[in-house]
């Protein structure tokens, strides 16, 4: 599959000829997210401005090209994958960070931009950007808002849609659109709510404002060992009972645990059965009386021992821990399937329950590490995929467990999005009225389905056999 000659030299002459790769070998490296799906696209493409974008997709418009945009490649369900061939639009050099206005607790950033970097340029100030996914040293703002992507200090926060502001996009027409402002109150229909979790199938974004926040006068991080699963996930709704909302609460399981401890020496307790990582921030008074009663909670609920960490050194030792918990799985397994449930909080414990016996029944050792206080799973499903049928087998076992999710009364997904990983099972959560809705609004953003063909909904709802030429068939 290769692009058309004179299409790769109109994109050459928009971006520069160090802006196109279209050889196989540069093409392998885009063929793949953080998931387990490949497709490998025609040509990638590097724009520096909107103007540039627009550009692009008239090209793609005018050679019936399909088109993928891309952020840092570590999203979980496929998104960034050009299932269809086509283009690539990476956002990878539109990284600059265009202003940042404290005065209004604002900034704008370009899609390139990783998340890290915001809170890294504003802290001199006082302040910092709330979403914090697990990769956010690696992801960038475009992904983020793509995917509504989530992280663990999003319970008391808000996900990245309760914090971008304003959006500037281009459609798959190359018609460029502005909505949202740095004012609290945009008066019409909430555009960036829309777009914001579309995950690119409605339009490429190519500016983003995002709201900062206050960095907070003091920090409690905790660590609550438990001897018992059950204990450490019924704890979440106990808090939630007493009227108490950390601003994080994540939960390790024992397998999970003891590797990230092998891996990064944080001081999680190899014994123990599972660990709530929990942190509360404000007022230096309220956050040590909300720790006092944290800690009695935990010990109500089974806690054998609440640590509290004693130093910023051993707060950022702990959640070190947590945010390299994906990498840790790499010393005792080639590579791994996550998946992104939701359930509701009282529900927890139950659902860690079915996924050991998922796993149990497909003999794959399933391990947990998850944004508890919101009832965001991510069991990991380690597997090698050398061996034949343990990524199928994998597969299916992660389908059991979103089903089980459903039936809990939550979702298949909390912040990885649907992509192509998901899109089956879209029916499953949604009735026919509601699947032909959001096909209506696909349609009316994208009616040639130029943007992120096949993906989000299912097979016979998406575009894939409108996009899909006989030679592109996976």
């Amino acid at each position: 599959m290769a692009i058309p000659a004179n299409a790769l030299k109109k994109l050459e002459a928009q971006v520069g000829a160090d802006g196109v790769l279209s050889q196989a070998s540069d093409l392998k490296l885009y063929e793949y997210d953080g998931g387990v799906d490949k497709a490998t696209p025609e040509a990638v493409v590097f724009p520096r401005s909107t103007e540039d974008v627009v550009a692009l997709l008239k090209i793609a418009q005018e050679h019936n090209l399909a088109v993928v945009g891309r952020g840092a490649g570590t999203g979980l369900s496929g998104g960034a994958i050009a299932r269809a061939g086509g283009i690539i639009i990476s956002f990878a050099r539109m990284n600059q960070i265009l202003e940042i206005d404290i005065e209004n607790e604002r900034a704008l950033v370009q899609p390139g931009v990783v998340n890290l970097d915001i809170t890294l340029a504003v802290a001199p100030y006082g302040y910092f950007y709330a979403p914090d996914p697990s990769s956010q040293r690696a992801c960038t703002v475009g992904g983020n808002v793509a995917e509504n992507a989530g992280g663990p200090h999003t319970l008391a926060y808000g996900v990245t849609t309760n914090h971008v502001v304003s959006l500037t996009a281009v459609l798959p027409d190359a018609t460029v659109i502005h909505a949202g402002g740095k004012e609290l109150d945009v008066p019409g229909y909430d555009l960036v709510g829309l777009l914001t979790g579309s995950e690119g199938t409605m339009a490429l974004v190519t500016e983003i404002g995002v709201r900062l926040m206050r960095a907070p006068e003091a920090v409690r991080t905790m660590l609550a060992i438990f001897d018992r699963t059950d204990h450490a996930a019924d704890t979440v709704a106990a808090l939630t009972r007493a009227g108490i909302i950390p601003v994080a609460i994540e939960m390790l399981d024992g397998p999970m645990l003891r590797m990230v401890e092998a891996a990064t020496h944080a001081g999680y307790p190899t014994d123990a059965d599972a660990v709530l990582l929990i942190e509360v921030e404000g007022l230096a008074e309220a956050v040590d009386e909300q720790a006092e009663q944290i800690g009695r909670v935990c010990r109500e609920c089974g806690a054998r021992e609440v640590k509290i960490a004693g130093s910023a050194a051993e707060r950022e030792l702990l959640w070190k821990g947590r945010k390299n918990a994906f990498g840790a799985i790499g010393r005792v397994s080639p590579t791994y399937y996550v998946q992104d449930g939701v359930v509701p909080r009282t529900q927890i414990a139950k659902t860690l329950r079915a996924i050991g016996e998922i796993g149990e029944r497909y003999q794959i050792p399933i391990c947990n590490v998850f944004h508890a206080g919101d009832g965001n799973m991510h069991p990991i499903l380690p597997f090698d995929p050398r061996r034949p049928g343990e990524l199928e087998r994998a597969q299916k076992a992660g389908e059991e467990i979103l089903e089980f999710c459903i039936a809990a009364g939550g979702s298949i997904t909390g912040e990885h999005g649907v992509g192509m990983e998901k899109m089956e099972l879209m029916g499953h959560l949604f009735p026919e009225e509601t699947l032909e809705w959001i096909k209506r609004f696909k349609s009316l953003f994208d009616p040639g389905c130029l943007l992120n063909p096949g993906k989000v909904l299912p097979t016979g709802k998406g575009c894939m056999e409108i996009r899909q030429r006989p030679e592109m068939v996976l």
